[in-house]
């Protein structure tokens, strides 16, 4: 899988890149993550990508061209499934999606930024807008890094023991239920008895009816 992300910010990226599952997977070429710095694909002498908006509204926007000509550039060397655009009223990314998209071969995330992007280019130029939730930040290289975190880590291999992924909260519209490690007490507070029991069916059971009970008390939406 490769992942191109657009962005004003690329010192951004850095960190999150290169640790962790994102940093194995790559190393490992199950993922290639490739960030562009917009300005690289501007004309002007300050490298500037973003213009007042039309009608006298506060803030500035990001300008088509910029955008336009890195995404044509993108485009003209592989095919894209997806062109993604992080925006807090776009669709709410959830782990559904998340699996969905780990199967895909090649996208793009532009990230939003300042006031936000010409409006053309969400008309023809993207083909997804997706939110991380109901609120706003100050850019979308979070959101660019939270979707690209949530893909990657499903890729067979990304994981070592990959029914880890498959038994996170929200697969099953559940989540996840309580886990416990050493020591089996520890200032008075004991793991249930059941999961030391070493009976696999009871213990699958009461982890479904955990799953099921946090759920119901903490995400009840998920259930409907």
């Amino acid at each position: 899988m490769r992942i191109d992300i657009i962005t004003v910010l690329p010192e951004m990226f850095e960190s999150i890149l290169g640790c962790s599952i994102l940093k194995r997977a790559q190393n490992a070429s199950l993922a290639e993550i490739v960030v562009h710095n917009l300005r690289d694909y501007t004309t002007n002498k300050h490298r500037k990508v973003d213009d007042y908006p039309f009608g006298g509204d506060a803030g500035m926007v990001i300008q088509i061209e910029p955008v336009d000509r890195c995404i044509s550039q993108l485009k003209s060397q592989r095919q894209y499934d997806e062109v993604i655009f992080t925006a807090p009223d776009g669709e709410v990314f959830n782990q559904r999606m998340a699996n969905r998209m780990s199967m895909l071969d090649n996208i793009i995330i532009l990230c939003g930024h300042y006031k936000g992007i010409d409006y053309r280019i969400r008309e023809h130029l993207i083909t997804k807008e997706i939110s991380i939730g109901d609120y706003v930040l100050t850019g979308g290289e979070m959101p660019a890094a939270i979707i690209t975190d949530a893909i990657v880590r499903l890729l067979p291999g990304a994981i070592g023991d990959e029914q880890s992924a498959l038994t996170d909260s929200f697969q099953d519209n559940l989540l996840e239920p309580p886990i416990y490690t050493r020591p089996a007490e520890y200032n008075g507070w004991g793991v249930p008895d059941v999961l030391l029991s070493g009976h696999a069916a009871n213990i699958d059971r009461w982890r479904h009816e955990q799953a099921l009970e946090r759920t119901r008390r903490l995400r009840p939406d998920l259930l409907e």
